[in-house]
């Protein structure tokens, strides 16, 4: 129990995936329920909690200035850095007290020890589920729904696996719960996310395609965006998917990331899939939806790729053309096997990034320009640079310049495009 005189502004903030903007939203809902309140900035708060991420090394290097900044103040570290590389937190911030991913239900008690200015260590996972939880939210039209936490997979390049360990699913009827909380608090759009949605359930004897489709059946209007799904079970799901996919409530958005267009490269990885899989996937999808949005993943530079795996890469995307295309340079990571192999020449990696990156976008501004004079339904979910972004049923962005709240739908005729978003005017 707090009292008064225990209260405690604190300022939180959280990088990372979608999962790390859940548990933020997650920690911030704890920090209010337990008598504190939540600062509105570093500078005004008595201490500050960082939700960190360490899928890449400039991402991981970004933490670590942060938290430099934030230790002159009692700091707590949660999240993926903590957990994969509490050496490498100690190291810039001896006294700051540590929580894992999966340790939210120590939230207060790691809080309260570092607001005494003892460090508390918390990594271990607790049994607490992430779903029924208070919560703060980033954006109040926009629920973020996390439905398991870890992966089946064993990526050499990936930290994740390290931080999240093992894969956890909820059950279905907790998120069912979870998502009608969020739409009766004024939520338009949920996100239904976690390290690998594609392989949600596989531990508890359900599927990806029954969540969605038992989400859909909640009696209310709202959208749903799935979230990442590693092709490795596309074949198991894919269908059902496809059937999931017809529900007008869901984007018509689909996150599979390929990394590589080489099989040899892919196999080096462990990614557990081949080209093959994410050709076929896309086909699919594409002949049912021909006008979802595809996304996708590269890793440029990963020690084993030679100039010919490359060529693949550049291929698989020129056939295939994804909207979007996340391009990242690859970079070692502590405790993972990829870390210790020889690495690719620095220079010869910014190359490969920089051929990719142009290839991407010359792909989505041919995609984007396809939308111009499209006219139809957009919901509008944040504001962004003077003006208000919104997504139509394929999750396209699209930017309006005239007044419109947060979580209208109107109706919207698309003028204009370039490689990041669409462009348009409300429609009478």
């Amino acid at each position: 129990m707090h009292y008064l005189d225990d209260m405690a502004r604190i300022w939180v903030e959280s990088y990372g995936c979608s999962a790390s903007f859940a548990d933020a939203e997650m920690i911030s809902g704890l920090i209010v329920n337990g008598g504190h309140t939540l600062a509105s900035s570093a500078k005004d708060a008595e201490m500050s909690l960082i939700v960190t991420c360490s899928v890449k090394d400039a991402t991981a290097d970004r933490m670590v200035n942060r938290i430099k900044k934030l230790q002159s103040k009692p700091l707590v570290v949660a999240g993926c850095l903590a957990k994969a590389e509490p050496k490498t937190v100690e190291r810039f911030a001896e006294n700051a007290s540590l929580m894992g991913p999966n340790s939210i239900g120590k939230t207060l008690l790691v809080i309260d020890s570092a607001l005494a200015g003892r460090k508390k260590v918390e990594l271990e996972a607790t049994d607490l589920t992430k779903t029924g939880l208070p919560k703060v939210r980033l954006n109040p039209v926009v629920g973020i729904v996390e439905i398991a936490s870890g992966c089946m997979s064993e990526c050499t390049f990936c930290q994740t696996k390290l931080a999240k360990g093992n894969l956890a699913s909820y059950r279905i009827g907790d998120i069912v719960r979870q998502v009608s909380v969020e739409v009766s608090d004024g939520c338009i759009e949920v996100w239904l996310t976690s390290t690998d949605n594609g392989c949600y359930g596989l531990d508890i004897g359900t599927t990806l395609p029954e969540l969605v489709n038992r989400v859909a059946e909640i009696p209310k209007e709202f959208m749903v965006r799935v979230g990442m799904m590693n092709p490795m079970y596309m074949p198991k799901i894919r269908n059902g998917l496809l059937e999931s996919f017809e529900s007008p409530k869901v984007y018509k958005f689909l996150h599979i990331p390929v990394q590589s267009g080489s099989d040899r490269v892919l196999n080096e990885m462990k990614r557990g899939h081949t080209a093959a899989t994410f050709r076929d996937t896309v086909r699919r999808f594409r002949s049912r939806f021909p006008r979802c949005t595809i996304s996708t993943d590269i890793i440029v530079g990963f020690p084993t790729e030679t100039g010919q795996d490359f060529e693949k890469t550049i291929e698989i995307l020129e056939e295939t053309e994804p909207e979007v295309v996340n391009i990242s340079r690859y970079s070692p990571r502590d405790g993972t096997p990829a870390a210790g192999m020889e690495q690719i020449a620095v220079s010869e990696v910014k190359r490969r990034s920089k051929t990719i990156f142009e290839l991407a976008n010359r792909i989505s501004l041919k995609n984007n320009r396809d939308w111009i004079g499209w006219k139809g339904r957009v919901l509008f979910t944040e504001h962004s640079d003077g003006k208000v972004r919104g997504r139509n049923f394929a999750y396209k962005s699209i930017l309006v310049d005239e007044p419109v709240r947060l979580g209208d739908t109107r109706q919207v005729q698309i003028t204009d495009a370039t490689s990041h978003c669409l462009y348009g005017l409300i429609a009478s």
